[in-house]
């Protein structure tokens, strides 16, 4: 496959904004930076915590083009240094090549900065799978005029090549750069599915406390879709898995029946919707054509099916009564 392939792959899957990434960030953005940005990592004090601030991020990217990424986050964080000064450290997760990435990142660093006068750190995850797209810097030069604004980048498919340390690693983020890595590079759904158990496995297997399995379970399972008629399979399999290790904490089967439930619920009330759509406009078209309709009419527009409203809505213009069109007996 080709890269303007994979590209092509990523973009017809929809991108959520309200992704597992923003909820992994919540969740675990001191992990993220020990285990992506470690250098980072030591610039931070992390015993006077961080708060998120992403009212703010939203406030000052309101009109700028967003792009289709995974999630950006705005963390207020204190240096290790002994000042005063608070860093805002911007991260933004994209999930596909995009031309104009380097840019955004600049426009959001110089708003954020004239608009809270600190120092902003801007760091950028790229979760595609194009080799080649790794930007870290945005320039521009003319008449004498230069700017240059670089930020650090991590890319997760390099990852693939010490996929054993992820395996073996300590920090709970290095499973969700495992989910998210598989969720990119794996498009069979029977693979998706082992993968995916797999995963979960890992997840038991590594001594976390319940919160912290529920959590990433919720991410992982967010991550990495299963075609419906795989879930039935993966259900068993985290069950079996959670009896073998006497861990019930993440009831799948009632999370899949009432996702299922749901899904089900919105489809009919589409189709409903659809369908009260055509008969209503199907309506109005008669009674312009024929004039007020008889009760017969009435009850076989009332009674139809999908199939016959769209067929009636196709042959109503060569009609030449209502006789003809609905069939009366």
């Amino acid at each position: 496959m080709t890269e303007q392939d994979a590209d092509r792959q990523d973009a017809d899957r929809p991108t959520d904004h309200d992704s597992p990434w923003k909820e992994a960030l919540d969740y675990y953005f001191q992990e993220f930076t020990q285990l992506l940005f470690p250098a980072i990592h030591g610039e931070v004090d992390w015993p006077r915590g961080y708060n998120p601030m992403d009212k703010e991020l939203q406030q000052i990217t309101a009109d700028a083009n967003t792009g289709r990424r995974h999630a950006d986050k705005l963390i207020q964080v204190y240096a290790r240094d002994g000042s005063e000064t608070w860093v805002l450290i911007h991260v933004e997760v994209q999930g596909e090549p995009e031309e104009g990435f380097a840019q955004r990142m600049y426009t959001y660093q110089y708003r954020l900065r004239d608009r809270y006068g600190v120092d902003v750190v801007s760091l950028a995850v790229l979760a595609d799978t194009r080799e080649s797209f790794r930007p870290s810097a945005f320039q521009y030069e003319r008449w004498g005029c230069k700017l240059s604004f670089t930020f650090p980048m991590a890319k997760l498919i390099d990852w693939e090549e010490r996929w054993a340390d992820l395996e073996v690693s300590d920090n709970v983020f290095a499973l969700v750069v495992m989910a998210q890595i598989k969720a990119k590079r794996v498009k069979d759904g029977a693979t998706r599915k082992e993968v995916k158990i797999a995963l979960v496995r890992l997840l038991y297997e590594r001594g976390y406390s319940r919160e912290q399995i529920v959590q990433l379970f919720r991410i992982i399972d967010w991550m990495i879709q299963l075609p419906r008629e795989l879930e039935p399979e993966f259900v068993q399999a985290v069950y079996a898995l959670q009896e073998e290790k006497k861990m019930p904490y993440v009831n799948t089967i009632e999370r899949v029946e009432r996702e299922k439930a749901l899904q089900q619920g919105l489809e009919r009330g589409l189709e409903r919707g659809r369908h009260q759509g055509v008969e209503g406009t199907l309506r109005k078209q008669l009674a312009l054509k024929f004039g007020e309709l008889p009760d017969w009419a009435d009850e076989r527009l009332a009674a139809a099916t999908d199939a016959q409203l769209d067929d009636w809505v196709l042959r109503i213009m060569e009609a030449d009564s209502l006789e003809s069109l609905l069939g009366k007996h």
